[in-house]
């Protein structure tokens, strides 16, 4: 499912995503998306990475140290950023960048039309959005994309960014000595390398500070929630979402499932740094009313070149980290 217009063509062949847990790349050759080469650079524990919150417009890179950090928190971003992407860089400078969930807001709208043209749509979505963001949506960045139009009534994907977390995003990418050819957040990046399914599909993107649920159908998006769990800076602590938060948001999706598709999902993907084993886990244990369901991976190993193949094994990359840079590189 192609997520979001892409005005400038395909996006950038070299893909880079920006948690609070750790910064992943990756290269692919072609459209298909067979990972070449991967990597990972962690970030310490500790280091939090602010993103935009409810009315707040924070910077999301200018992460906030422990006393052990000495205050270079940015500092380690970059470096973070810049050794994960030479490890997978050959030629090109140009990369996707994958942003956090919580770093954008994602929205979906309903309008009784649409002009084809986006120079004549698009300042009618950010019209629409005026009263819908925390933040101002003029000077925001936005983008769109047409899910379904049919009966009069156009379903439209928006993604609106304050222009000031954009810019220090990419100034990282920037600094690191590399050009942000696209953004995407992550879910949304994750989604757009997934096939699409006559049946509705759970995407779930969990990591230790925020969790996303979305739901797919033929390749529409029908459900977008994000819950910001709100590190604090500052904050000890592991890279795992807390459970009771993840149980609660595939809780409001299976009921999302129940009372408008009027069925359960019969498949559960995983993206993010919780992985399905650990998802299998927080289901079991919460007692979520799904029913039967079987909870796989995203990224599937076939979606791995010779490059990437140690990926999903006990001593390589976890595949939930790789699953948005691989959907950024499928296009």
């Amino acid at each position: 499912m192609e997520i979001l217009p892409r005005t400038l063509g395909t996006r950038p062949r070299l893909a880079c995503e920006v948690r609070a847990e750790g910064v992943v790349a990756a290269r692919a050759e072609d459209a298909m998306a067979v990972l070449s080469a991967v990597s990972q650079v962690a970030l310490g524990q500790g280091l939090v990475i602010h993103h935009v919150r409810s009315g707040d417009a924070a910077g999301p890179v200018e992460a906030a140290a422990t006393q052990a950090d000495g205050g270079a928190g940015r500092a380690l971003v970059v470096g973070a950023v810049r050794r994960a992407l030479d490890a997978v860089c050959l030629r090109t400078r140009e990369v996707t960048l994958v942003v956090p969930d919580s770093a954008v807001r994602v929205l979906l709208l309903e309008f009784d039309s649409l002009p084809a043209k986006a120079a004549e749509a698009l300042p009618l979505v950010r019209f629409r959005l005026k009263k819908l963001l925390p933040f101002d949506a003029e000077d925001a960045a936005v983008s769109y994309q047409v899910m379904s139009s049919a009966k009069g009534v156009v379903q439209v994907l928006a993604v609106a960014m304050p222009r000031d977390v954009q810019e220090q995003y990419e100034g990282v990418v920037r600094e690191a000595g590399y050009e942000p050819g696209a953004v995407l957040p992550s879910t949304l990046a994750a989604l757009a390398g997934l096939s699409e399914r006559e049946s509705p599909t759970l995407v779930v993107n969990a990591g230790k500070d925020g969790v996303t649920t979305a739901i797919v159908k033929s390749g529409v998006l029908l459900l977008h929630r994000t819950v910001d769990l709100g590190t604090e800076p500052g904050a000890a602590g592991g890279g795992a979402a807390p459970a009771n938060e993840v149980a609660q948001a595939v809780s409001v999706a299976a009921a999302y499932f129940e009372d408008t598709l009027e069925t359960t999902p019969a498949v559960v993907l995983t993206a993010g740094t919780m992985g399905a084993e650990a998802l299998i886990g927080v289901i079991d244990a919460s007692g979520v009313g799904i029913g039967p369901v079987a909870v796989q991976e995203m990224l599937d190993r076939q979606m791995l070149g010779p490059g990437a193949e140690t990926a999903g094994t006990q001593s390589g990359i976890p595949l939930g980290w790789l699953a948005g840079v691989r959907g950024a590189l499928a296009n």
